[in-house]
């Protein structure tokens, strides 16, 4: 799969202008470096990833004016009884994204990615909670990841990550970048309300999934080496 389809599509029916299509496809680059440094860093294969060529913005009810931009999701797909995780990557994000920011959101989602994979597992997907919220979802999101320093062993990768989530990610000037540059100039918006950024799998489709078990065991061990640094934290 191309990773830039829908962006390319987006482009040739001109939704996307020349301009923003060719910032995005100069910038793309910086996108494939952080996959391969979190392959590195954690030893395992990152999930597909495309470019979603709208800006993802999610809000607790469309009547609120409290709002937050998604820069990237992990979706779990289930296509002819075949499971997949897809990682959505925004075009504003790679647009307008310091290299350091781009590399800790890529690094967040794939935190998401094993741990989606490992409720995967253990059969725990049936009722994931929902928020209605947007600081209760920061603080969910927060509590139920893997420990970056267990996952990653790249220094850098791990200070990029603990300065832009130190709880729940926010970056000003880059979300005003975009506000300017992408939501102002009325380029592509899509709206998704916070439960519908969460998925249910029937007990059938988890039951038809297949995952290799070495790749489960590693993120047994990497999920209980998180355990033991977030009981250190609690105590």
């Amino acid at each position: 799969m191309d990773p830039l389809v829908r962006f390319k599509d987006a482009h040739s029916k001109g939704i996307i202008p020349d301009d923003m299509y060719d910032l995005v496809v100069k910038r793309f680059p910086i996108v494939v470096a952080g996959i391969n440094r979190i392959e590195k860093a954690s030893g395992i294969r990152y999930p597909v990833a495309y470019v979603e060529p709208s800006l993802v913005i999610s809000s607790p009810n469309p009547n609120s004016y409290e709002y937050g931009i998604l820069f990237a999701r992990t979706i779990p797909v289930l296509f002819d009884e075949k499971f997949q995780v897809v990682i959505q990557i925004s075009a504003p994000l790679i647009a307008y994204g310091l290299k350091g920011t781009i590399h800790a959101i890529l690094a967040h989602e794939f935190l998401h990615f094993i741990e989606l994979i490992r409720k995967i597992s253990k059969m725990d997907l049936l009722s994931d909670e929902i928020s209605g919220n947007l600081f209760e979802n920061v603080y969910s999101d927060e509590t139920r990841l893997f420990e970056p320093r267990v996952v990653f062993k790249d220094r850098t990768l791990l200070n990029h990550i603990t300065k832009k989530f130190p709880a729940g990610f926010r970056d000003y000037k880059l979300e005003d970048k975009v506000t300017k540059f992408w939501a102002d100039k009325n380029l592509p918006k899509s709206n998704i309300s916070l439960d519908a950024n969460n998925v249910k799998l029937s007990a059938e489709s988890l039951s038809k999934i297949k995952l290799s078990p070495a790749f489960l065991s590693k993120i047994e061990l990497l999920h209980e080496k998180s355990l033991k640094i977030h009981k250190k934290k609690l105590y």
